[in-house]
This record gives structure tokens, C-alpha cells and sequence, in this order.
């Protein structure tokens, strides 16, 4: 993924969508597996996010932009503090300063989103479908008029009742206007009776005009009148009027007879239809969510997440680039760290005199025995500390004493990959099913400090962070012993490469000399075992792991009775590692780590040591 990406269009946009205030900040955004991790100016304005390189060089124009419409904002599984945002293939990956900052961003990213209308009830009234609204206004959709091309056609006969409609409505109203002139004549009638009621005889009488009197029984007259005159009058034929009427209103009923029989006739045409687009639809869904569940499997090429495999993408020259890259950002971060933590302690440090004269005053008073003014170790045996490791213990510690201490030259296969002053690192080339089981072997000689201080300090983990750059975290699992427990630890990923974790028992043991010439021995020991509490994790890969570090105290006794101090003693140091890192990465990339990372950590370990002990009592 390039630093470059842009997402969405102009056609995304609504118009009428209020503007929303501009906001901004520093966000870390994945470039791509060279650079990784790049602090970038992120601006959110309206519905649309875009990056600058910095704050500064707005004006020149974004990096790239993405619209939030129909935008995913996914929150990280296991990182707290990163959140991926997706538009169709275009991911943006971010990381912020802290959790609290990642939850800000997340939620004024869907505040935004939500405000742009898409995926609400008021946006789905305001977009409403252009279809149905054109079905709304003719009476059939696209659809429905070409499935009535054959046969009847349902449009046709929507278009005769509508005919009908339209006579029907002119015939009412003539016949309403016939019914209310009968009626007016009829009052009029009504009048004219009863004032000639009086003068008339009971019997039928003509007059000029045709119309014809009668007498009833009551002796009143009723005036008859005939068809011709009312139609010269109103100017209609009222049987040829009710003819037609009774003609039209059975043509409706005829149609609408014929419309039910066609729809009768199309419904299980349309239910094969709903039923074709309904399983249409729930394959279309099925695919969709398989498709999003690979696409979680399969990390993004180019992404944070992509993984190592056998079938990698990355060619191994791009993998050991890769993680070349990250490991100089890693060696950068430390550095700045150490330069940091230098000043800091100067800055709190004692005035030279008074520090020179307190040094001199802890030398001059030190006691000639094995006391500890750093811990309270004690000289162990294997009687001393039991537990149910206690086998596998005492069978590694024998082992390391037998096999690590040997010379590295003969039948040992061992190469010398480097030499820098009195340390050297020796390898031998082991790979199995593919991996690189490369075991390793370092010497090394450190003036002004002793076996038992190096080893203190390798051991404890109170002084883990403190030297140790590429753990992420690490948690003690189970307390075995005083000397003994057993430890979880999660390694920083190095991209493209999966993230290790660990899980070992960590021993420290001072073995005795049985020569008075020779010095004793501290030691130690890490291997890996099992615990129902911390099993694999999809997270991580476990690695498996057999580390010791062997260390014996050489003394230059000084001359007369003087006291012994650090410039009278020198530790050498034997540091042996087999581990299985699991997982499937390059064999050149594994070595090629192993030739830089080992120098580059026992130098920063010793110096440690030489730095923690040297205003101490000599801890022998």
C-alpha cells in the first residue's frame, strides 16, 4: 500500500449535507512495508477525511483523501490504540498516541459519518427509490410491462377502465341533470294542482298544449306528462342514456374481471420470481460474509497485518528489506531512548567530588564475603530448590555444563559470523521442515563486574525493561521457587514477520568448582515448557526456546594487601541460544537477524551490567 491512496468521488457527496467544522490531528498512518509506521496530519472535515505529511503543508494540498460515507471504521482485535478505516479496497491503517485517543477519533469519525444522512431513516426518505417512484406514478414498473408483452396486457386494460371512468362520469352528471329537472317540474305541478283544484271536474280533461288532466279518487288532478316534451326540454334520451349506462358499467365489471383473471394468471409467474431473487439475494449474502471472513484471514497485502507464510507475496529480498527497515526504526527508538535516559540521570546525579568520595568509601568498606548489597541470593545446590521442573532443570544444567563450555573448534561445526574486540559469535547451520534452528554461541570477556552480577541481572526480572529492547511484555506466569519461575513473554513484531510470544522457565543456579584452581560457575538457564494458564494464541506464533548464559569470575589479585576492586576482576562470559522461532520465514532473513540482533544485544546487556554495578559492592 503506497503513502499515497485516495477513496470515494464528488458523486458521494450530498449537496445538502450541512457543513461540519474542520478538525485535525496527529494520527501514525502504515505507508508500506519499507517505511511502516509514519506520523501524518489527519484532517476531518464534512464527511471526508484526508492526510497531509505535517500540519505545515496544508497548503500545498492532501496526501490523499477518503470519503466516510460508506466507510468501515474497524477498531484493532489486539492494538489498543489503532483503528483500520475501508472503503471497498482502500484502507487507511491508524495508530493514535494512547487507547483514549483512539476512541475520540473512532467515535468523531462515525459522529461525521452519521451526520453525511447515509444509513438513516432521513436518508432513506430523502433517497428514496428512482423506481418506485416512477412505478408510483404510471401504475407499472419496468419489470412488470415487459412481463405482459405476451398474452394480455394488463396496461391495456387499465386504459379501457380509465375510458370508462371518464363516460361513466359524463352520464351521471346527465342523468343528475335530468333527475333535478323532474324534480323542479314537478314541484311546479304540485303548486299549480292545488290552486285549480277547486274548479276542476273529476274526469279527464284536454288542453291545448297535449298534456292530459286526471281526476283520482280523492278528486285532486295530476298532471301527466309526455316523453317527448321532457326530452324537447332537457334535450337527452333518457332510455338510450340508461342503455348505455347499463352498457358501461358492464364493460367495467368485464374488465375488471379480466384484469383478476390476469393476475391470477401472473402471480405464481411472480412468486417463481420473489422466490428466485430471494435465494439470489441469501447466495449474494453468503458470498459477501465468506468473502469478509477470508479477507480477515488473508491481511491486506501491504498492511500491518499481512502475515508470513510459505505463499507470501514478498520475495525474501523484499522480506529481509522489510524487516531491515524495522529493526534500524527499532536500533533509532533505543538509541533516542538511551540518550534520554543518559541526560536524565545526569541531571540527578551526585556533584563528581561527592560521588568519587562515596564509590571510594563502599570499596574501602566492603566485606570479604559473598553478601549482596543488590539481593539476597543465596549460594544454592539442586537439594535447594524442588519443584516439578526440578528434573527437566537439573537435566538442561548438565547438559549446558557438559556440551555449552566446550571449545568451538573440531568436529563442532562451528563458523565464526562475527568478532568485534573479546567477543565472538560462532553458528552452525541446522534447518528442520524448513526452519531455520540455527544454534548460536557467543564469548565474550567484560571487565568490572562478576559472574554472579551478570547472571543477577539477566535473571531478575525487575531489571528486564531496562535492557531488553525487543520484549514487548512479559509477565511473571508462576513462582516455582525462590530461584525459579516461569515467565510469559510477548516480542515486539518485526513486519513483514509474525509476532512471537514465548513461554519458558527461567533458573538461576551457581554451580561449585570441583578444582580449587577454577572459578565457579553461575548460570542461567530458559527453556520452554507447557502451562494450562497461557496455551497458543491465534495472536502469535510460539516459539520455542534454550537459552543459557554461563558466566565465571576471573580475579587479578592486586599487589600487597590492597582491596580488591572492579579494574582486579573480569567476567567471562559463554551465552548459548537454540530456538525454534515456528512460523515460516525466509532462512536468509533468520540468519541474517541473528548475525546482527546477538553482538548488538550482548554489547547492550554488558554495558548495562558494567553501568548498574559500578557504584555497588562487588557482588561475587
Amino acid at each position: 500500500m503506497s503513502d499515497f491512496s485516495s477513496s470515494g468521488s464528488d458523486e458521494d457527496l450530498d449537496p445538502e449535507l450541512e457543513i461540519l467544522d474542520e478538525l485535525g490531528g496527529t494520527l501514525s498512518k502504515w505507508t508500506n512495508y519499507i517505511h511502516g509506521w509514519q506520523d501524518r496530519w489527519i484532517v476531518l472535515k464534512g464527511n471526508t477525511l484526508s492526510y497531509y505529511r505535517s500540519a505545515d503543508e496544508k497548503e500545498y494540498g492532501c496526501r490523499g483523501s477518503i470519503c466516510l460515507s460508506k466507510a468501515v471504521i474497524t477498531p484493532h482485535e489486539f492494538d489498543e490504540c489503532r483503528f483500520d478505516i475501508s472503503v471497498n479496497d482502500s484502507i487507511w491503517y491508524l495508530r493514535a498516541e494512547h487507547p483514549l485517543l483512539r476512541q475520540q477519533w473512532i467515535d468523531t469519525v462515525e459522529l461525521h459519518k452519521a451526520e453525511s444522512g447515509y444509513g438513516s431513516e432521513s436518508s432513506l426518505r430523502r433517497h428514496g427509490s428512482l423506481l418506485s417512484l416512477t412505478s408510483a406514478a404510471s401504475g407499472l414498473s419496468t419489470t412488470s410491462a415487459s412481463s405482459f408483452k405476451k398474452g394480455y396486457s394488463l396496461q391495456e386494460k387499465l386504459a379501457e377502465m380509465e375510458t370508462f371512468r371518464d363516460i361513466l362520469c359524463r352520464q351521471v352528471d346527465t342523468l343528475q341533470k335530468y333527475f333535478d329537472n323532474c324534480a323542479d317540474i314537478d314541484s311546479k305541478d304540485d303548486l299549480h294542482r292545488d290552486k285549480a283544484s277547486d274548479d276542476e271536474e273529476d274526469f279527464p280533461t284536454s288542453r291545448p298544449n297535449g298534456d292530459y288532466l286526471l281526476n283520482n279518487n280523492n278528486s285532486s288532478k295530476e298532471k301527466l306528462f309526455s316523453v317527448d316534451s321532457l326530452k324537447g326540454s332537457l334535450g337527452i334520451d333518457f332510455k338510450g342514456e340508461a342503455i348505455t349506462f347499463k352498457a358501461t358499467t358492464a364493460g367495467i365489471l368485464s374488465t375488471l374481471s379480466h384484469c383478476i383473471d390476469i393476475l391470477v394468471k401472473r402471480e405464481e409467474s411472480w412468486q417463481r420470481r420473489l422466490d428466485k431473487e430471494i435465494e439470489r439475494r441469501r447466495r449474494a449474502e453468503d458470498a459477501y460474509k465468506a468473502a469478509l471472513t477470508e479477507l480477515k484471514k488473508k491481511p491486506h497485502y501491504g498492511g500491518p497485518d499481512y502475515e508470513e507464510g510459505p505463499n507470501s507475496l514478498i520475495n525474501e529480498e523484499e522480506f529481509f528489506d522489510a524487516v531491515e527497515a524495522a529493526l534500524d526504526k527499532h536500533d533509532q527508538i533505543e538509541e533516542q531512548s538511551q540518550a534520554e535516559r543518559s541526560w536524565a540521570s545526569r541531571q540527578i546525579s551526585l556533584p563528581p567530588d561527592t560521588y568519587s568520595s562515596v564509590s571510594t568509601q563502599k570499596y574501602l568498606t566492603k566485606p570479604r564475603s559473598h553478601t549482596s548489597s543488590l539481593s539476597s541470593v543465596d549460594l544454592i545446590s539442586a537439594s535447594d530448590d524442588v519443584h516439578r521442573f526440578s528434573a527437566q532443570v537439573e537435566e538442561m544444567v548438565q547438559s549446558h555444563m557438559t556440551y555449552s563450555l566446550q571449545d568451538v573448534g573440531g568436529d563442532a561445526n562451528w563458523e565464526l559470523v562475527v568478532e568485534e574486540g573479546d567477543m565472538k559469535v560462532y553458528r552452525r547451520e541446522v534447518e528442520e521442515n524448513g526452519i531455520v534452528l540455527d544454534p548460536l554461541k557467543a564469548t565474550h570477556a567484560v571487565k568490572g563486574v562478576t559472574g554472579h552480577e551478570v547472571c543477577h541481572y539477566f535473571w531478575d526480572t525487575a531489571f528486564r525493561n531496562d535492557w531488553e529492547t525487543t520484549v514487548e511484555s512479559f509477565q511473571v506466569v508462576e513462582t516455582l521457587s525462590d530461584k525459579a519461575v516461569i515467565i510469559h513473554q510477548t516480542h515486539k513484531r518485526v513486519w513483514p514477520a509474525s509476532q512471537r510470544d514465548v513461554l519458558y522457565v527461567s533458573v538461576i543456579r551457581k554451580i561449585l568448582s570441583t578444582n580449587e584452581n577454577d572459578p565457579d560457575t553461575w548460570l542461567v538457564c530458559n527453556f520452554s515448557v507447557d502451562h494450562d494458564s497461557y496455551p497458543p494464541s491465534a495472536r502469535c506464533i510460539r516459539a520455542k526456546i534454550n537459552v543459557a548464559m554461563i558466566c565465571q569470575t576471573l580475579i587479578s589479585p592486586p599487589e600487597g594487601d590492597k582491596e580488591i576492586t572492579r579494574d582486579n576482576i573480569l567476567c567471562k562470559i559463554t551465552y548459548v541460544a537454540n530456538v525454534n522461532p515456528g512460523g515460516w520465514a525466509p532462512a536468509s532473513v533468520l540468519r541474517a537477524i541473528a548475525k546482527r540482533e546477538y553482538p548488538k544485544f550482548l554489547k547492550r546487556f554488558t554495558s548495562y551490567v558494567q553501568e548498574k554495578s559500578s557504584g555497588d559492592a562487588i557482588l561475587f
